[in-house]
């Protein structure tokens, strides 16, 4: 069957979820010589960057279902996957999925100690994991699980698989979590049905968009956005190239460079650490679409990349190829399921300001006073609450936190945002990071940082720090990590004008800092620190790497 028929077919079928993608295509004719996946990993005899056709990354998930049967899975048996890299996490999954297991997908990041806390807070039957991670557990007690290495899970054999377990809308398909780098991780549930909502509603219901033929994505794997980029993937028919590292800026431009995807898929800490490179020297030009989802992203950076790559538009001698790409930008957690809000930036556009667009039409939003529980009027900052398909159920183990996040009806993200009279959508803050100066005026953190990256062309990327002292006054440090001398930021018009792109680490950027910020949020900064990249922490998400910076530089100021 061509792939415009599968994706209608997969679109009219109400049986179709986040669980059983896979067997659906198989199901509907898809051809087996189709895509199916690429690693940069061997998987069994399989070398690393050859792809799966269909066929085969069906065969490797029977081959696990099998094995994984014969160990004793059964259905609704939760099973923790801790593992390094992504094709051992997606492959385990989808022998799990195939039995109705509930796989319980794992931030290879996580220390030992949190990591064997979490599994036994899981009160699962089973650990899929490997070397590196069986090493990082020690002697940790997992609560009685039955420890299996993934480097044995692919010698079932695939014809013993059994029938593969029919899923229900609110069927458990995956458990993923918070970071779990920066606290103890909480265990979020989704659905067959939520998770496979936002694919079936805007990705199957119209073409398949530009740009997602041949997809690099470069999201972490166990997370619920890399399950959606795989079915996204799966269902619409394109190549798709999953890395197992995120944190690492030149492997992701060397990734780039080797298998010319047509979109790359990443949160905003990825576009940052691409900011270190002149794009323009780089064989990028196969790309032409950049999707980012979790944090939304920073002006500069998207102005990085939509100066480079090329994109196909209609004139009237038909379609050409033209220079600069597509950035699309919105805001999404691991409980929300899949971005609520969308806007697409080129570089003839200019809705910047962190503004993250407006509501996906399944998304049900409101900016909410925490005090009365009512919508806040526009232009006014409030509480981001959401009701949505794509929400995730709850918590696994956990229903104090399940409906502790919940008001009037809509599951409270977290996120401070205000919204426009045009009806656009702005982030400001995490709930936790903004601070009441008084008066009326706020320090917004997420939102200063974006004042600093566009005034000041050296600052490739920054966090700001804020705390109450002792004595109740409010202090900020502003953490700055500055472009390379021997590289330029952007091909942004805004940078070359001001005279930046090239960073002088000696140069004293208090007073530019400060310029850059509103005049009450100024009237705090204590001190301009500038991070050499050596000392930088990359994590996989903004909010990681926030927050790690922000431990490591208090820690430094209580010991010096």
């Amino acid at each position: 069957m061509a792939p415009t028929n599968i994706r209608a077919a997969l679109a009219a079928d109400p049986d179709v979820g986040a669980g059983n993608v896979l067997h659906k295509l198989i199901e509907h004719g898809a051809a087996l010589d189709g895509p199916g996946m690429t690693f940069d990993t061997p998987v069994d005899d399989i070398p690393a960057w050859q792809g799966l056709t269909l066929g085969e990354l069906y065969t490797r998930a029977a081959a696990r279902a099998a094995w994984l049967h014969a160990a004793g899975i059964r259905r609704r048996d939760p099973v923790a996957i801790y593992v390094t890299n992504a094709a051992d996490c997606f492959l385990n999954w989808m022998g799990l999925t195939w039995l109705g297991a509930v796989p319980a997908l794992m931030n290879p990041n996580i220390p030992g100690d949190i990591a064997a806390e979490y599994i036994r807070r899981l009160r699962g039957v089973a650990l899929l994991t490997d070397a590196a991670h069986r090493e990082r557990l020690g002697e940790a007690d997992l609560g009685g699980v039955a420890v299996h290495d993934v480097a044995e899970t692919g010698s079932g054999d695939p014809a013993t698989a059994p029938v593969a377990f029919r899923h229900d809308a609110d069927d458990p398909i995956a458990i993923t979590h918070s970071s779990g780098t920066t606290r103890m991780p909480t265990a979020v549930v989704h659905s067959h049905a939520s998770l496979f909502h936002a694919t079936r509603r805007i990705r199957l219901s119209g073409p398949r968009a530009q740009g997602t033929e041949r997809i690099l994505s470069a999201l972490p794997a166990p997370h619920a956005a890399g399950i959606m980029t795989v079915n996204h993937a799966l269902s619409n028919r394109s190549e798709l190239l999953f890395l197992s590292r995120q944190d690492d800026g030149a492997a992701v431009l060397e990734a780039i460079e080797r298998w010319r995807p047509s979109g790359v898929f990443g949160f905003a800490v990825t576009w940052a650490e691409l900011a270190r490179y002149d794009l323009a020297a780089r064989g990028i030009d196969s790309v032409s679409l950049w999707f980012n989802t979790g944090d939304c992203a920073h002006e500069p950076h998207i102005r990085n990349l939509v100066n480079a790559g090329s994109r196909n538009v209609v004139t009237r001698e038909g379609v050409r190829r033209v220079k600069g790409s597509s950035f699309v930008d919105g805001l999404g957690s691991t409980e929300m399921g899949h971005s609520a809000f969308h806007i697409t930036h080129r570089s003839d556009t200019e809705r910047y300001g962190r503004c993250v667009g407006v509501p996906h039409v399944f998304a049900d939003v409101a900016l909410l006073d925490t005090e009365t529980g009512r919508e806040v009027p526009v232009g006014a900052v409030g509480h981001f609450g959401l009701k949505s398909p794509t929400l995730a159920p709850g918590y696994w183990n956990d229903h104090g936190n399940t409906y502790r996040n919940r008001l009037a009806g809509y599951y409270l993200t977290g996120d401070l945002m205000y919204r426009d009279e045009d009806g656009y959508y702005y982030h400001v803050d995490r709930a936790v990071d903004s601070i009441d100066l008084g008066g009326g005026e706020w320090l917004y953190t997420a939102m200063s940082e974006e004042r600093i990256l566009r005034a000041v062309p050296a600052v490739r990327d920054c966090t700001v720090v804020s705390a109450r002292t002792p004595d109740g006054r409010v202090v900020t440090d502003v953490l700055l990590s500055l472009h390379d001398s021997q590289a330029t930021q952007a091909s942004s018009v805004e940078t070359r004008s001001a005279g930046g792109g090239f960073a002088d680490p000696q140069a004293d950027h208090t007073e530019a800092v400060r310029g850059a910020l509103t005049p009450a949020a100024g009237a705090t900064l204590r001190q301009v620190v500038v991070f050499p990249d050596d000392d930088l922490v990359v994590g996989p998400t903004g909010k990681v790497r926030k927050f790690l910076m922000r431990q490591r530089h208090l820690a430094a100021m209580a010991n010096a």
